[in-house]
């Protein structure tokens, strides 16, 4: 009995170290942070590399910075944490579905990559571009893209609402929105069925506050001639028709934009509507063709 009591309490005790490690970690999520959100950043944390990159037996993974982020440290550092953060756990999510199914060098290897670029910098505002390629083992891959707002002084993170005045009514965004998409459509797939605002899941258009989006330069230097809203595959259409870039010309919205960032936009959009970078589909990852 006293031998049994004894490995009771070891094993408490090691438990209970274990859980006191876990909390001195740093809280692992897989969602981005919020608009409006703060982190503190270490010293440590303000040097923060320019990219990461792993390559393990069953993912390989990697993160890439543009150079213009090195001046917002802030915006660096937590970006850098929560990337490297969302990999690793892609990393271990591989291992254990890998593992699990058996035999794991009998299957692809999972791919992920992030890449991050300037999509325009104004007086206040610093707009990224995110891309995510992600390979989890399915019959193709698939790429993301979403946008990040950040205001340079406060030193936080805005959504689309922050650039306008409060309780605004966007409902005219939202329909410019639906117009351009329905647009991009027939010239991309002509006997495509028109979609709208409120309609079923996967033939509505999304509304413009739901949508990732960046600030689009036009004719002006430094300023932000309207915004494009990044829509995915499968949010509009089927998969075959990709995701779509759509760009609206500041003068739709002007009248609505907050007074704290109306002298961020101006000019002209060089091209206004379907704006989607014309590039070939992903490929299936070679590993997994064998």
């Amino acid at each position: 009995m006293t031998a049994l009591r004894a490995l009771l309490l070891t094993t408490a005790l090691a438990a209970g170290l274990a859980a006191c490690n876990r909390d001195s970690e740093p809280a692992r999520s897989d969602e981005p942070v919020p608009p409006g959100a703060t982190a503190a950043v270490t010293p440590a944390d303000a040097a923060a590399p320019m990219g990461f990159e792993s390559r393990t037996p069953y993912a390989d993974v990697r993160l890439t910075l543009p150079d213009g982020i090195r001046p917002q440290t802030d915006l660096h550092a937590g970006l850098y944490a929560e990337e490297v953060r969302r990999l690793r756990q892609f990393i271990e999510g591989a291992q254990g579905e890998l593992t699990e199914a058996g035999a794991y060098t009998d299957r692809a290897k999972y791919e992920k990559t992030i890449t991050v670029t300037t999509a325009l910098e104004t007086g206040k505002l610093f707009s990224l571009k995110r891309v995510d390629f992600d390979y989890s083992g399915g019959a193709h891959p698939n790429t993301l893209t979403s946008g990040i707002l950040w205001d340079k002084a406060l030193k936080r993170r805005l959504g689309l609402a922050d650039l306008f005045r409060k309780n605004a009514d966007l409902t005219a965004l939202d329909q410019a929105l639906c117009s351009a998409i329905n647009a991009a459509r027939r010239a991309r797939v002509p006997d495509s069925a028109s979609i709208s605002l409120g309609g079923p899941p996967g033939s509505s258009c999304p509304r413009a506050a739901d949508t990732p989006f960046v600030l689009t330069p036009g004719d002006t230097p430094g300023k932000a001639a309207g915004l494009t809203f990044l829509i995915g595959p499968y949010q509009v259409g089927s998969r075959a028709e990709g995701g779509y870039e759509i760009a609206l010309p500041v003068a739709g919205f002007r009248s609505l934009l907050a007074v704290a960032y109306a002298d961020d936009f101006g000019g002209q959009l060089l091209k206004v509507g379907d704006v989607t970078p014309m590039v070939s589909p992903s490929p299936t990852p070679a590993s997994a063709t064998g």
